[in-house]
């Protein structure tokens, strides 16, 4: 009889083990199945950013004025910058170690993560807002050989409606972002229940 009931506990405690790792490995997927919610449009804008700054420097030479090239720069700038910034936060919440850490500690990992990539867009809401001015004029240049500084006309339109625009879609951007991070750190919490 002791025999029995000492093979029914290890056989529980084995049980017990493989539920586990099984819950475990369920909640790695859904929180990184959460992440990925955000990881790809990031990484589709980057590669977007990228060929962007590729088209601009291949047809830099097109920019044949002071205020054209350095528009130009600061966009090849800000499209370099923001894009890896942006990815760097996403892989520091991605790379939280859950099975490893302690609830606790895995949390603390999170929200670092999750307070960078929320600094990250803020910084992108607003750089976005300087990138809509300077990249009209570039953008004009390369593809019509029109100085668009020298036309008042056009930056009547563009401005308000592009700022009208960029704000509603930023907005919608950052909340939708905001609710993904929220529910991978709540899959997070779900562990310590």
């Amino acid at each position: 009889m002791k025999n029995t009931w000492g093979e029914m506990s290890t056989e529980i405690d084995k049980q017990k083990k493989l539920t586990d790792k099984l819950i475990m490995m369920m909640t790695k997927e859904k929180y990184n199945k959460t992440l990925r919610r955000i990881s790809i449009p990031e990484t589709i804008g980057t590669v977007i950013c990228y060929i962007t700054v590729l088209l601009i420097l291949f047809n830099f030479e097109k920019l044949d004025t002071w205020y054209l090239q350095l528009s130009g720069l600061l966009s090849v700038a800000i499209l370099i910058v923001l894009p890896i910034l942006s990815l760097r936060s996403i892989k520091k919440m991605n790379t939280v170690n859950i099975s490893k850490n302690n609830i606790k500690q895995t949390l603390i990992d999170f929200n670092k993560g999750k307070q960078q990539f929320k600094n990250v867009q803020k910084l992108g809401f607003y750089m976005s807002f300087i990138i809509l001015i300077v990249s009209l004029p570039v953008a004009g240049k390369l593809m019509r050989n029109k100085d668009l500084f020298l036309e008042d006309t056009i930056w009547m339109w563009y401005i308000p409606f592009g700022v009208i625009g960029l704000f509603l879609f930023a907005k919608w951007v950052f909340k939708y972002y905001m609710s993904s991070t929220s529910e991978a750190e709540n899959i997070l919490k779900e562990l310590d229940n």
